[in-house]
């Protein structure tokens, strides 16, 4: 049996790009939650720094999120016109190891 893998991608965005940023996220996450190896995907804002987004998404398995990552709106909107709006980038992949 697949593992669900969860991922938890936090993002530092640059000044004055935050409004573009969760618009386009907005379309990110409509079209990702059709992908049928997705199990959610949620954005968050953090209380203290307005400017740090952390996406919090689950997978169905490791090949569903190849499978996302190979999407049209993942190539065109995150990797070419996010990406170039964030200072900084980290992503984690994680799976549960007991529930």
């Amino acid at each position: 049996m697949e593992k669900e893998i969860q991922v938890f991608a936090k993002w530092k965005v640059k000044a004055g790009a935050l409004e573009k940023v969760l618009g386009l996220l907005e379309e990110v996450r409509e079209k990702t939650r059709t992908e049928k190896g997705n199990l959610y995907y949620n954005i968050n804002q953090s209380t203290t720094d307005k400017n740090t987004l952390v996406l919090h998404e689950a997978y169905k398995s490791e090949a569903a999120i190849q499978v996302h990552r190979n999407t049209v709106h993942y190539e065109e909107l995150v990797l070419g016109k996010i990406i170039p709006l964030l200072e900084d980038r980290e992503v984690i992949l994680t799976s549960t190891v007991s529930q």
